[in-house]
C-alpha cells in the first residue's frame, strides 16, 4: 500500500531532511509540499539538493492543503502547528515536528514556551526506555505523534537506563551538549552566522532557562524518577549538524561498574538505531552523519562515583526527521527501519 504525504514547512531544514528521507521509502508518497514565505516556489529552488522532487511547488500552508492525506509531517515553528494539526481528520496520521504537542504539563509549556498549550501527543523516540518496556510499545496504531526535541531525546536516551535499573541517582544530573547551529532552524539569525560561530563555541540557555529541559524529565520520569533535576547547558559549535552529549549521573552507592555499564546493554540490546560501543570506545558526530543512529559510550569514574555517557546523533535525522519518520512507520505497521540509514557519510 502506498500512502500518501503531505510535509508542510518544506523550506526549512527539518522539512527538508524530512523530504530527502522519504524519497527513498518505498511505501510513502510525498504529494504535497507547502510553505510560508515561499509558497508559490518550486520546491527545489529553495532546496535544491532535493532533485527528485522537481516536480513539485510550495503551496500554502493551510488545514486544507494538508487535508485528504493519510500522513501529514508539520514542520512548522515552534507554536504554529497546534491550531492547524486541530483542524484535520482524525483517521490521518500527523507527526508535528515541532514542540506544540511534547510536553504532558501545561505548566512547563507556560513556563518555557508560554502561549495556547494544545496537549501531549505519543511521544516519537521509539527505543526511549521506560519503567515498563520502551516508548516504541505506546506508538503502535496511534495517530497523532509528537516528534522529539533533538537534544533532549538525545540526553534522555543517554539517561534513561541507568535511572530504569536504579544504578544512577536521578537528582544530580549533567549534561553539556556540542551543537550545531542547524537545530535552530533556517531563519536567518545575526548570532548564527558563519563570521560569528567560525572558530567559536558560543553557550546559550545557560541556567537552567532551555526549553528541552521539561521534556528531558519527562521522559526520565517515564523511566523511573520521580522527581529528576538536570543541569543542562548546550553550545553551539561551528558543524552544520550534530550533537555530542556529554551526560553524567551519581552512581547508587554500592554498585558495580558492570552493574552500570549493564544496564545501558540491556537497554538498547538489538536496537538498530541505537548502538553501544565496546567498552572504552566513544563516538564522533562525524560517525553518525546523515545517519538515524546514535551512538553512544559508557564509562564509570570510578573517583568521582559518576557515570559518564557520550551520546553523538545527527540533529536533524535521528533528532527529528528520522525519529518522526521511524514513529510514523510503527504508527503504520511498517518495518520500523523502512526508508532509514543506519549508516553515516563519511568524509
Amino acid at each position: 500500500m502506498t500512502y500518501s504525504v503531505a510535509v508542510s514547512g518544506a523550506s526549512g531544514y527539518a522539512g527538508g531532511e524530512i523530504l530527502r528521507l522519504l524519497a527513498d521509502h518505498p511505501e510513502f508518497e510525498v504529494r504535497t509540499v507547502t510553505a510560508h514565505q515561499n509558497a508559490g516556489q518550486p520546491l527545489v529552488q529553495v532546496q535544491p539538493h532535493l532533485r527528485s522532487y522537481t516536480h513539485l511547488t510550495l503551496q500554502e500552508t493551510s488545514a486544507a492543503t494538508l487535508s485528504g492525506h493519510d500522513l501529514v509531517f508539520l514542520a512548522l515553528p515552534h507554536g504554529a502547528s497546534g491550531a492547524v494539526a486541530a483542524e484535520l481528520a482524525d483517521d490521518a496520521l500527523v507527526i508535528d515536528c515541532g514542540a506544540d504537542h511534547r510536553l504532558e504539563s501545561a505548566a512547563d509549556w507556560a513556563a518555557f514556551y508560554g502561549g495556547d498549550f494544545h496537549g501531549a501527543w505519543t511521544y516519537g523516540v521509539p527505543e526511549l526506555p521506560r519503567l515498563s518496556g520502551t516508548q516504541r510499545d505506546r506508538l503502535a496504531k496511534t495517530r497523532r505523534i509528537a516528534a522529539p526535541g533533538c537534544n533532549a531525546s538525545t540526553v534522555a536516551l543517554s539517561l534513561a537506563p541507568g535511572i530504569r535499573a536504579g544504578v544512577v541517582e536521578p537528582t544530580d544530573l549533567v549534561s553539556v551538549l556540542a551543537v550545531g547551529p542547524s537545530g535552530a532552524g533556517k531563519s536567518a539569525k545575526t548570532h548564527l552566522l558563519a563570521s560569528e560561530i567560525l572558530g567559536s563555541a558560543n553557550p546559550y540557555a545557560v541556567g537552567g532557562t532551555h526549553r528541552h529541559i521539561p521534556e528531558i524529565q519527562q521522559a526520565l520520569r517515564w523511566a523511573g524518577a520521580a522527581a529528576p533535576t538536570i543541569s543542562f547547558t548546550p553550545v553551539i559549535v561551528p558543524m552544520s549538524r550534530g550533537i555530542l552529549a556529554t551526560s553524567t549521573a551519581r552512581i547508587v552507592p554500592g554498585t558495580s561498574a558492570a552493574a552500570v555499564r549493564a544496564a545501558w546493554e540491556d537497554a538498547y540490546a538489538g536496537e538498530r538505531f541505537v548502538q553501544l560501543l565496546p567498552e572504552g570506545q566513544f563516538p564522533r558526530t562525524a560517525d553518525v552523519l546523515g545517519a538515524n543512529t546514535a551512538l553512544m559510550g559508557v564509562a564509570v569514574d570510578e573517583a568521582a562515583g559518576r557515570v559518564v555517557v557520550v551520546t553523538a546523533v545527527d540533529n536533524l535525522v535521528k533528532g527529528t526527521a528520522g525519529a518522526a519518520i521511524q514513529s510514523a512507520n510503527l504508527a503504520l505497521g511498517l518495518a520500523e527501519s523502512t526508508g532509514l540509514p543506519v549508516n553515516g557519510v563519511a568524509p
